[in-house]
């Protein structure tokens, strides 16, 4: 949906103007329930009924004022909506009128617009209107060339297949033209299961990646202790089960700089799913960014003004096809972040060589330089809103030693130095902070380079 101005609603049945011959009174009785009742107030009929001679004198000013305090101080206030009798409160009008103005600055206008399978719309956005060029720094600018990849190797942890289609809306042989971006449109739904408008597209509030008490429960793989200007995996995609809609259950590459406090840095890339975000549960390959650990900076996919797609092939946000199956076909997407050495801008390229786009340098402040952290892995929320662990799967939802083709897998893991070659990674910790729930086993073989099982079901006897 193209951006629309609402400075106008004359057919906008949540935006209809007060009657000004009737009001409409709201009584709210012990249940609870609003219940509204017209009302005509016309002075000539108030006449009419009580100016009778006859009628004593007390009696029109009771009624008079019995009319004027049933009209000043209801219980409830309600507004009519054209076209049928239903009423909205006044702060859910507000409410609304606040996601509307947030749809209009975030959904840009659409030269095209692609219907997907799963009921997502792909709108083709001109490059230059896309959310990122709303920010001040970057507004009048144009999305760079692309730069030097990595030197190294580029054959392991890539599939051909995946570069030409893997997400739902390309099934369609529907394309956006060159010079656009598609965009998958947000709809008033996806926000309203928001926790608020202000804190729609960014994950939970989280301290430390290994923090219990946040809810945030890993099995991860990193590095650190030197400096890192990129990374690069295979990442096996599954539909893992999650059970409330305000978790969700992520595979990703972290690259990480600053401290686990308020001014951590990262840059974020994999496959999530997400019922708050997207509205179902299929695994989507998504972005993310923050320079304050996720408190008021920062958002997933292109949600805010950030990250820069250069790439009319790829919908960020958009559901991933196929997955793997538990003990059948596996299916795995290759991904890289790395630092340009002439721009310093942090690029994410997907597959063989299929550049998505980029994050700019002056939007951090760590990562502005360098990376001091690469972590590979999965990530869910336990919420315990049944009182008890989250049934939530992470992975494949099995655990590690379940081995190939049931237990969810990262291979051909490696990093950049900071002469732009990919190398193996060195001194490797490995972290599962629930290990009866999620586990990992890392390992290193000649096909597969580094590479780990993770993952596990969740709530079981010995994850209570």
């Amino acid at each position: 949906m193209g951006m629309r101005r609402h400075s106008k609603h004359i057919n906008d049945p949540l935006f209809a103007p007060h009657h000004r011959t009737r009001q409409h009174q709201c009584i709210q009785p012990n249940n609870h329930a609003v219940t509204c009742a017209h009302q005509n107030h016309s002075p000539k009929l108030v006449a009419n009924d009580f100016t009778s001679p006859n009628a004593p004198p007390v009696l029109p000013a009771f009624v008079a004022l019995l009319l004027l305090l049933s009209s000043i101080t209801p219980t409830a206030l309600c507004h009519t909506l054209h076209g049928n009798h239903s009423f909205r409160p006044v702060h859910e009008l507000l409410k609304l009128r606040r996601v509307r103005a947030h749809l209009n600055k975030i959904n840009k206008p659409a030269v095209k617009t692609i219907q997907s399978s799963d009921g997502d719309l792909i709108d083709c956005v001109l490059s230059h209107q896309q959310p990122a060029f709303d920010h001040p720094d970057l507004r009048g600018q144009k999305p760079l060339d692309p730069p030097e990849r990595p030197k190294g190797n580029h054959t392991n942890g890539e599939t051909k297949r995946v570069s030409e289609s893997f997400q739902l809306w390309s099934d369609s042989g529907e394309e956006c033209p060159e010079g656009t971006v598609p965009i998958r449109r947000t709809t008033e739904e996806d926000i309203l299961r928001a926790s608020s408008i202000r804190r729609f597209g960014r994950k939970p509030r989280h301290v430390r990646r290994d923090s219990s008490a946040s809810g945030h429960e890993h099995a991860v793989v990193f590095v650190n202790g030197e400096q890192y200007y990129g990374a690069k995996a295979g990442i096996n995609v599954w539909s893992p089960r999650v059970t409330d809609e305000f978790e969700f259950s992520l595979s990703q590459i972290w690259v990480i700089a600053g401290s686990f406090g308020k001014d951590l840095n990262t840059i974020e890339a994999g496959w999530q799913v997400s019922p708050q975000l997207y509205g179902d549960n299929n695994p989507r390959f998504f972005t993310y960014w923050t320079t304050d650990a996720y408190q008021t900076t920062g958002c997933y996919n292109l949600l805010c003004s950030g990250f820069i797609q250069t790439n009319n092939k790829i919908a960020i946000g958009a559901a991933i096809s196929p997955r793997s199956t538990y003990n059948r076909r596996q299916f795995d997407i290759g991904l890289m972040i790395w630092k340009d050495p002439k721009h310093g801008h942090w690029w994410l390229e997907f597959g063989s060589g299929l550049l998505v786009g980029y994050w700019p340098a002056n939007m951090f402040s760590h990562l502005r330089s360098h990376a001091s952290m690469v972590q590979f892995g999965g990530e869910i929320v336990n919420t315990r809103s049944r009182g008890y662990h989250t049934g939530t799967q992470m992975g494949s939802g099995h655990f590690a030693e379940e081995g190939f083709k049931k237990a969810a897998y990262f291979r051909n893991l490696q990093v950049v130095d900071w002469d732009n070659n990919l190398i193996p990674l060195r001194n490797i910790h490995q972290l599962a902070d629930h290990p009866n729930c999620y586990n990992i086993r890392q390992g290193t073989n000649t096909a597969w380079g580094t590479h780990f099982y993770y993952g596990g079901p969740g709530r079981n006897i010995k994850c209570p």
